[in-house]
């Protein structure tokens, strides 16, 4: 794979050549931490110039839980928080897993391609199922990196951006790609073998000290009012010491608080602890507030705009829904043919 700093060089000069596939689980809204970790740079790349396919994974909502509650309401919200943000339908594609078969059939020939033992050998499969919610582990659970594959291949997307933790999905992914091409692409490969664009997003942790979750409530969402945010900030565990300082390793929850307010000023974190200085985790408190309420102030507007017109949303997932259908039944259909099967 080339380097990050290769492929982003590669991606300013010629966008054109990529199409990136990212997206997230309709578990509920996004929050400070999707934005900075991978929001804002989905609207970057699709601002550049690459086509970037936005997918709403609602099929893997079922990876780690029983059921999938409210999923209709978490779809549309998942679309506010994409427009607000600034992805333009216009430029880029959203859609949802359920609503594209064709994509749901590349699973079938793509599990043929990996052992057990390697999806076994998975680690961020391993951690997945050792924190999931699940009464006992599905098979869904655990071919979750094939469908991922799936996800990723049926629009031939050859840039995905990833954080560390996902590197081994995507290796299942190129892993699935070379095979496909070395088993059944005698014509020619059929299938890119993708690139990881590393992320260089820093972690921003909970309010609770703990890792930023939808799930676990201590996070501030895209939607959350001003007075939702002072009141979840206020509560934000700091620490005994009055002084404040950036010191990621040993004072890990001030200096989340720390760098989330210099990441919405656009700052130095340094210069930020630097300047609160002896006011505590009080001032420290007020000026993340006042950063979140003012850099969020302009998507929460957009996002209240577009919510009092539902039927746009769905009209947006409806037309990247058929957008996408027809790109992944030409992918099947190239499929059938290069493994031979083109008689439906």
């Amino acid at each position: 794979m080339h380097s990050t700093d290769e492929l982003e060089k590669r991606v300013h000069e010629e966008p054109g050549r990529f199409r990136v596939l990212t997206g997230d689980r309709p578990t509920g809204r996004l929050h400070l931490g999707h934005y900075f970790g991978t929001l804002h740079n989905r609207v970057r790349l699709q601002d550049l110039g690459v086509e970037t396919f936005v997918l709403i994974a609602d099929y893997q909502v079922l990876t780690d839980r029983d059921i999938a509650d409210d999923l209709t309401g978490h779809v549309e919200e998942l679309v506010l928080d994409h427009l607000a943000v600034g992805i333009d339908p216009e430029r880029s594609t959203i859609f949802a897993h359920s609503a594209v078969p064709a994509l749901n059939q590349l699973l079938l020939p793509f599990l043929s391609l990996v052992s057990v033992a390697e999806l076994g050998r998975n680690p961020t499969v391993k951690d997945e199922i050792a924190h999931s919610r699940q009464a006992a582990v599905s098979g869904l659970m655990f071919t979750y990196p094939v469908h991922q594959a799936a996800d990723i291949l049926f629009c031939k997307g050859n840039l995905v951006p990833v954080g560390q933790d996902q590197l081994p999905h995507l290796e299942i992914t190129r892993t699935v790609a070379r095979r496909f091409n070395e088993r059944y692409g005698a014509g020619g490969p059929v299938f890119p073998v993708p690139e990881a664009l590393l992320s260089t997003a820093p972690l921003l942790l909970g309010t609770d000290g703990t890792k930023m979750s939808k799930s676990r409530g201590n996070a501030v969402a895209l939607a959350a009012d001003a007075d939702e945010t002072a009141r979840l900030v206020r509560g934000a565990k700091t620490d005994s010491r009055r002084r404040i300082t950036y010191e990621p390793e040993l004072r890990p929850e001030v200096s989340s608080l720390v760098l989330l307010a210099a990441l919405c000023e656009g700052g130095d974190p340094w210069r930020v602890a630097e300047e609160i200085g002896d006011g505590g985790a009080a001032a420290l408190k007020r000026r993340v507030t006042e950063a979140v309420n003012t850099r969020l102030a302009p998507i929460r507007a957009r996002r209240a705009a577009y919510a009092e017109d539902r039927g746009l949303v769905r009209d947006v997932l409806k037309a990247g829904n058929e957008r996408a259908r027809a790109i992944a039944e030409a992918t099947l259909k190239e499929v059938r043919a290069a493994m031979n099967a083109d008689y439906h």
